[in-house]
């Protein structure tokens, strides 16, 4: 049985059967890119009549913009919002006075890109749902990314024809549980056919709503392998922010933010762009959290998570939450999106976990093959010296220890450049260390302020983050 499989007792069939039944809820279906492939479900289970105010596909890109207005991509966000909004506009104008008081309107859109005759674009898309709880209430709207990731067209639109009635269903019956509605969205589908990488809850019903939670459940449940955090702690759709830009990414705790992370990045960051000619403002620098470190405990402390998000956006971050234990995965995710440099920023501990060869016992070729998955595109390992706290010596990538039957390889990536040291550091931050940071927050010892950067120390003290207290 394949273990991404997710199961239900109400299939995609019953589910829309459900929603024709209901005559609480009354709408438009528009959606271009893959035919009519949600509103194609309410006719086929029959009852349409009593949902479907109507259905539109405005294919020709004359008739999109003389409809929805013109914009730069017809397959984005922007796109989707505004085909929500006039349709929303619309069924309350030509319909808000015959049967708004008795009627909760909604409009389910979507604009995708299905695979094309040649097989060489990119297939993906955006969905979203606007909809009322209530007659004449405010409506709310829900929005996904999607990656299609079956190989012909006709999967694709069957796929997006299930993900649309699974959003559908959970909008109208478990919008009050935005947890189950996410582990809803793959019902009868599996992530060998679709991946949800993004999704945002907006509207007066989803007030209490954290979308950076929300983000969190799509990797934790498994309907993405990684979601992404922006700076100002909006939910951002990956392939949106990483097109095409050099990536600088590094892989921590961050509990919290320490002066040795900002030291580690910052001293990345000179030879990333010194050294590879890429432009500063182009950059994407990115703290990754993996699935594996929040789970360090056994569960994953929302609480403990939101804190640690915070305290990287007080640092100006993006945060990227990901399953990829192994950093060939993570190269790879990026290398999904970008064809530019990309350099992970890494310290000395790090490094010689990534030269133990049990961590490749399920690779073919082993070691062998991670590294040669991991170092493609002009990617670049920076390592931050580690200095022993009991003997006060430096060690760095010049006189780092590594098992003997790596040796050679070792010594070919730093030869050959994959492996770099990070020149500019300060060694007065080497001693700094997130379990202290903790211990001296809860024994209410004043002197950890000093081992973070001053935005951070001011969040963790405004939200009581990490045990602190006044």
């Amino acid at each position: 049985m394949d273990p991404n499989k997710n199961t239900t007792t109400i299939t995609t069939h019953e589910k829309a059967v459900q929603i024709n039944l209901d005559k609480r809820f009354y709408g438009t279906f528009a959606e271009i890119g893959a035919g009519q492939e949600v509103a194609r479900w309410f006719f086929r289970v029959g009852g349409a009549s009593g949902t479907l105010a109507k259905t539109i596909s405005a294919y020709d890109m004359a008739f999109s913009d003389a409809i929805y207005g013109k914009g730069e991509r017809y397959v984005s966000q922007p796109r989707l919002l505004n085909m929500l909004d006039y349709e929303f506009n619309l069924l309350i104008e030509r319909l808000g006075e015959k049967r708004g008081s008795q009627t909760s309107f909604f409009v389910f859109s979507d604009t995708v890109s299905a695979r094309n005759f040649l097989g060489t674009n990119e297939c993906h898309g955006w969905m979203g749902i606007k909809f009322q709880l209530q007659p004449e209430a405010a409506p709310s709207e829900i929005i996904i990314h999607v990656n299609m990731l079956d190989k012909e067209n006709l999967q694709q639109q069957e796929a997006l024809g299930m993900i649309g009635v699974n959003l559908t269903y959970g909008a109208f019956y478990l919008h009050s549980e935005p947890q189950k509605l996410i582990a809803s969205l793959l019902d009868g589908l599996s992530t060998l056919r679709i991946e949800v990488d993004m999704i945002k809850f907006l509207g007066p019903y989803f007030s209490n709503v954290d979308n950076r939670l929300m983000a969190l459940q799509l990797v934790e449940k498994g309907l993405s392998n990684a979601a992404l955090i922006g700076a100002n702690g909006d939910v951002l759709q990956p392939s949106e922010v990483l097109h095409k830009k050099p990536i600088l990414v590094e892989r921590g705790s961050f509990r919290p933010v320490t002066l040795v992370n900002i030291d580690m990045m910052d001293g990345a960051r000179q030879q990333f762009i010194g050294n590879l000619k890429v432009k500063d403002e182009e950059t994407v620098e990115l703290m990754e959290i993996t699935m594996s470190n929040l789970l360090t405990t056994g569960s994953i402390d929302h609480r403990d998570f939101l804190a640690r998000a915070d305290t990287i956006n007080a640092v100006g971050k993006m945060v990227l939450i990901s399953n990829y234990a192994e950093f060939y995965k993570l190269a790879a995710y990026l290398q999904r999106y970008t064809k530019s440099c990309i350099g992970i920023v890494l310290g000395i501990p790090n490094l010689k976990e990534l030269f133990d060869v049990k961590y490749y016992e399920l690779l073919e070729g082993g070691i062998l093959e991670s590294f040669g998955r991991l170092f493609k595109n002009d990617l670049k390992l920076y390592v931050y010296p580690f200095m022993d706290p009991a003997y006060q010596e430096l060690t760095t990538v010049n006189n780092m220890d590594v098992p003997e039957h790596v040796t050679h390889l070792f010594k070919h990536l730093l030869q050959s450049g994959y492996i770099e040291q990070i020149e500019n550091v300060h060694r007065e931050y080497m001693g700094i260390f997130s379990r202290a940071i903790l211990t001296k927050i809860r024994n209410h010892d004043n002197t950890w302020e000093q081992m973070v950067p001053r935005e951070v120390a001011a969040c963790i003290k405004k939200n009581n983050f990490f045990g602190y207290s006044c």
